[in-house]
């Protein structure tokens, strides 16, 4: 009756299964909200969803967050249209975070080295990420799981974050590679 890839689902996410449900209602219901009033009213079912949300979120319309139960978010946090947030593995957002459009977050990913079984019957590696406050990331960047980015940082429009970023790190490309620093160099 169920497919083997729907027991594995529901095995894998058992305790999370009723969460997944509504925030999923919730996503339908809430995700394209126009003007003021959806953003408090996203914001109002999100505090309820996330492990945690800051004060002063916006999450702009056309946002898709899936599992966030395992989504920490601090103040000032503000997504534009289109952002992706799978927190399965566990996502650590910092405070006065910008996400710009369609950017992509993603804390698992398949576990590819199992060449015995074919893809579409791999589990999920749960790896966490962790984003540092006052992160800026462009239009179109992704994220990797397992990656930490710390404070400061900016990730340009297309980047491809697959390796840690450090402090005021501005990284750019496929692979995301440092082209700058934000803190300013000082002269003597």
């Amino acid at each position: 009756m169920f497919s083997p890839h729907l027991k594995r689902f529901v095995q894998m996410y058992r305790r999370h299964l009723f969460r997944i449900w509504i925030e999923d209602y919730v996503g339908w219901a809430t995700r394209s909200l126009p003007g003021i009033e959806g953003i408090l009213i996203r914001r109002f079912f999100y505090r309820l969803l996330f492990k945690s949300l800051g004060k002063s979120a916006l999450i702009f319309p056309g946002g898709y967050f899936k599992h966030v139960y395992g989504l920490q978010v601090g103040d000032d946090f503000a997504t534009n249209a289109g952002v992706i947030i799978d927190a399965r593995g566990g996502v650590t957002i910092g405070s006065h975070v910008l996400l710009g459009p369609h950017v992509v977050i993603a804390s698992s990913h398949h576990d590819y080295l199992q060449t015995e079984h074919p893809m579409s019957s791999l589990d999920n590696r749960l790896t966490p990420v962790t984003i540092g406050n006052d992160v800026w990331f462009g239009a179109g960047a992704v994220v990797a799981s397992g990656v930490k980015i710390d404070d400061g940082a900016v990730i340009t429009a297309g980047a491809v974050v697959t390796r840690d970023v450090g402090c005021y790190e501005i990284v750019a490309g496929i692979p995301a590679r440092p082209i700058g620093n934000r803190k300013p160099k000082i002269v003597e």
